[in-house]
């Protein structure tokens, strides 16, 4: 690429993002076209395509078969890091984790924007260590796709032990969570309430099938969480995988420091 085309298309590009970040072009708002686009900027076709391209790259626009682009919804969600999980939230007052993030983030939810399917497979490695069964062992795979306006934020896939929820909700594919509190009730009922967690997140790039299914941008990174949970006498009663779609979410976390000076 010629330096004066490059150079064009770095004008482009900059004036429109800060057209978006600034929010005079509003979520959900088309762009011109690339012919537009390059006559109002006295350019080739090529340069405002690319100037385009990279804003996709971004994560700031996106692409609609056949519809043209459009401006992103912004700005993310607040994933509650630690608060999410107070149990004040599930087991005294009904909101499961997910709409406990929407609320903190101002944000409106439904039952039906999480949808899920049920199967009982044999364990693969790391859900055996995780919730420790033989590898091979039967578990229950729960796998959820969560949705904010029919746009897919994220996956989360749960494995549970069927002797800790055989014949629970959490063995049903019905949309929406597994009833009030969602899935850590049903654990507390089950006489196995949730008494801490275990959360590593890392981020890397999508797989073609995770892209698809979260209809993301060329170039968006996701964050990937894994999540143990375990009862006070350290049993494992569920090993999560969660995938993210990265500019949808602003991760959130409050804790009290520790000192270890307090400790025996």
């Amino acid at each position: 690429m010629s330096s004066s085309r490059r150079g064009a298309s770095d004008r482009i590009w900059a004036d429109l993002r800060e057209q978006i970040t600034s929010g005079r072009l509003a979520p959900k708002t088309a762009l011109p076209s690339t012919a537009e686009l390059a006559r109002h900027y006295g350019v080739a076709t090529e340069t405002a395509r690319l100037a385009v391209t990279r804003l996709k790259e971004e994560g700031l626009v996106s692409g609609r078969t056949g519809a043209g682009v459009y401006v992103r919804s912004r700005p993310p969600l607040r994933r509650l890091g630690i608060d999410r999980y107070d149990k004040a939230k599930w087991r005294d007052a009904d909101l499961v984790a997910f709409a406990a993030d929407r609320v903190a983030s101002g944000r409106p939810w439904k039952p039906g924007d999480q949808t899920q399917t049920v199967r009982r497979l044999p364990a693969p490695p790391d859900v055996a260590a995780a919730l420790g069964v033989p590898e091979g062992a039967d578990v229950y795979e729960r796998a959820r796709l969560i949705r904010e306006n029919d746009e897919p934020t994220h996956t989360l896939t749960s494995y549970y032990r069927p002797d800790h929820v055989e014949g629970t909700r959490l063995t049903e594919d019905t949309a929406g969570p597994a009833g009030p509190g969602g899935g850590f009730r049903v654990l507390y009922e089950q006489g196995l309430e949730p008494a801490w967690i275990d959360e590593d997140l890392r981020a890397r790039m999508p797989t073609p099938e995770e892209a698809t299914t979260l209809q993301l941008p060329p170039g968006e990174p996701v964050v990937e969480l894994h999540r143990t949970t375990f009862t006070a006498d350290h049993t494992a009663v569920e090993y999560a995988v969660g995938v993210h779609a990265a500019s949808r979410f602003a991760w959130s976390y409050r804790f009290p420091l520790p000192d270890s000076t307090d400790r025996p």
